[in-house]
Parts: C-alpha cells; sequence; structure tokens
C-alpha cells in the first residue's frame, strides 16, 4: 500500500523541471512507483523500432495533448525514461541528429505532449484546410461560422442579427459536422448558446483561438442584438 505521506510526481511538471537528482536512478521520480503495464501489453522495447517507434504512435492518434505519465502508463514504462523519449523526438523531429528538419514538430502544450505542423509551415497548411472547407460548406455557413468563432459563445438570435438572416438550419448542419457544439444557455433569455470546437480548430490548422486572425474588431458588438433571441429573422437567404 503506498504510504499516504508519499508525494506524487506532479504530471504538469515541464521536462526542463526535471532535474537529475529529482530522479532515481530508474528513471522514476521521487516516491513515484513505475506503472503497471496493461495485460498482455507487449514490451515496447521489442516492436519494431522500439520504445521511441511506440511512443510516436500513440503521439499520431493523440487528439489533444497527453501528459507524460499518462503515456509511461500505457508504454509500461517509467516517466522519466518517457520524458526522455520526448525529448529525443522533438530534437529528431527539429534535425537537430543530422537529419533534416521535419514539417511536424514534438512540443509541450499546457500539461502534455501533441504532435503539430511546424510553425514555417502555417501558410501551406492553412491553404490547404480553407480549400477543404470552402470545398464541403456553403458561403452562407462558412459567414455563420466565422461569427461563432469570432462572438463565441452565441445564440442563433444573435448571430442572425449579425448576418441578417435566418440561421437556425446552417447551425444545425455546422452542428452536425462537428465544428459547433452547444456552449450551455444565455442566462438572460435562456437561448442555447454555441460555440467552436476542437475538431474547427484542427480544420483550421490551429491549436487556439487566440491564433484566429484580427477580424473580431469588425464585427458587430453581439450585445446589439441580444433582443433578437427568440424573435424570427427571416430576410435573405441561409
Amino acid at each position: 500500500m503506498t504510504d499516504d505521506t508519499t508525494a506524487a510526481a506532479p504530471a504538469d511538471l515541464a521536462p526542463d523541471d526535471l532535474a537529475p537528482d529529482d530522479l532515481a536512478p530508474d528513471g522514476l521520480g521521487e516516491g513515484e512507483l513505475p506503472p503497471e503495464p496493461e495485460a498482455d501489453a507487449p514490451d515496447v522495447h521489442d516492436l519494431p523500432g522500439g520504445a521511441l517507434a511506440a511512443l510516436e504512435a500513440v503521439l499520431m492518434v493523440a487528439d489533444e495533448p497527453i501528459p507524460a505519465v499518462r503515456l509511461a502508463t500505457v508504454l509500461g514504462l517509467p516517466t522519466g525514461e518517457v520524458v526522455d523519449l520526448l525529448r529525443t523526438l522533438a530534437e529528431e523531429y527539429r534535425g537537430e541528429h543530422g537529419g533534416r528538419p521535419r514539417g511536424f514538430e514534438l512540443r509541450q502544450a499546457g500539461e502534455g505532449w501533441r504532435i503539430y505542423s511546424a510553425p514555417a509551415f502555417h501558410q501551406v497548411v492553412g491553404q490547404f484546410v480553407l480549400d477543404g472547407q470552402t470545398a464541403r460548406l456553403t458561403q452562407a455557413a462558412l459567414e455563420t461560422l466565422a461569427v461563432i468563432a469570432y462572438r463565441q459563445p452565441v445564440t442563433r438570435g444573435q448571430v442572425s442579427g449579425v448576418r441578417g438572416v435566418n440561421v437556425d438550419g446552417v447551425v444545425r448542419t455546422l452542428t452536425a459536422r462537428g465544428l459547433v457544439a452547444e456552449a450551455g444557455t444565455d442566462p438572460g433569455s435562456g437561448a442555447l448558446l454555441y460555440r467552436t470546437t476542437g475538431y474547427f480548430l484542427e480544420r483550421m490548422g490551429l491549436t487556439s483561438l487566440d491564433e484566429l486572425p484580427p477580424l473580431a474588431p469588425y464585427l458587430p458588438e453581439i450585445d446589439a442584438f441580444d433582443g433578437l433571441d427568440g424573435a424570427a429573422v427571416t430576410t435573405g437567404d441561409v
């Protein structure tokens, strides 16, 4: 049984904060127990490419940053060893070991690690994503999505006020495609609020909403359309 006075290593500790003295000889943090491998899980060192390749395989399917502790649990390795592997992969992708720089990079974001497109190629990636979105969404859907992205969370009535048309059908389409989602209700009117999703960021090639171009100052203030919730807006086409 684990001693109640033993402190587990924090999951959000940055790799650079792990001083050599903080790690036990076996790669575990002080007081940290080795993760239990899953039943019948193979030794990752015996897989093709070894532990590095196994770590890459997991990172490639991650849709959000994964803490090193969780990666260690999945791979059945000490957390310290996984942190070293993450550093090695990040350096390799940057071309620091004699190889060519890659079009992607491994970096720490928040409390975890994830593979992202390299910043140098953001225009190429953005063009590819935008071309794909334009081919699949109507102009009305793109305009509605833009209003939601820049003024979220918003109600359908508020979006209709900005666009001057009823957007109920368009919002249903965007919701069905996973680009927007419900985000509670407006305290004043009780109308449903909508926000963009993580899938929206992925399709736009963004890691956060802070990376959206500075278009928001040119949109009308949402407060001006508070009275439109529940009112029918019928002008124009959607």
